[in-house]
């Protein structure tokens, strides 16, 4: 099996010379991702963060990751994520939230598009855009998961999302939503 450092690696040569919508190398998306995966404990689950965007956004395939001995599980966890020609970002998002692994990648990725600082420098009507996108996202997402583990990714990823995970935690009248203390 292939340690972390190595699948590091892999991503890094993998996303080599790409750069996200601000212009920053794609390789720190990638690590940004797997640090908010980080305290979980679960090499897998960091492995599935560097590796998350690897199918959609190089040549590699998930056949190509099977062949390079990366775990039947991480290749199954970056396959829930990967967009799907044709299919609505809604239903991919709805794909995602049935996979409990997938689900805690997606909501890391989404925490780290939409950074305050990374959105300041897209043009408005794009950053206007994009944060709808995201927002309509986090509210399938984070039903899906546990308060506890949302917070704990949204710490290290995008600490600007706390406040809006406050308000989601209590529903109307008051009281906690279902899950928020678990």
């Amino acid at each position: 099996m292939k340690s972390v450092s190595e699948v590091d690696a892999l991503a890094a040569e993998a996303h080599a010379g790409q750069t996200d919508k601000i212009g920053v190398p794609y390789i720190a998306h990638v690590r940004a991702v797997a640090a908010g995966l980080a305290p979980f404990g679960d090499d897998l689950l960091v492995m599935a963060g560097l590796l998350h965007d690897i199918v959609e956004d190089t040549d590699w395939t998930a056949e190509r990751l099977r062949e390079a001995a990366i775990p039947a599980r991480v290749v199954e966890i970056v396959e829930a994520v990967t967009n799907v020609p044709g299919m609505p970002y809604e239903e991919k998002i709805a794909r995602i939230t049935a996979n409990p692994h997938a689900t805690l990648v997606k909501i890391a990725d989404n925490a780290h598009n939409c950074r305050p600082d990374r959105a300041a420098q897209l043009p408005p009507h794009k950053r206007e855009r994009l944060a709808v996108k995201y927002r309509d996202a986090r509210a399938q997402l984070w039903p899906a998961a546990r308060t506890k583990d949302i917070e704990t990714i949204v710490r290290i990823v995008n600490p600007s999302l706390l406040a809006e995970l406050a308000e989601q935690t209590v529903a109307p009248g008051g009281r906690p939503r279902a899950g928020s203390s678990s």
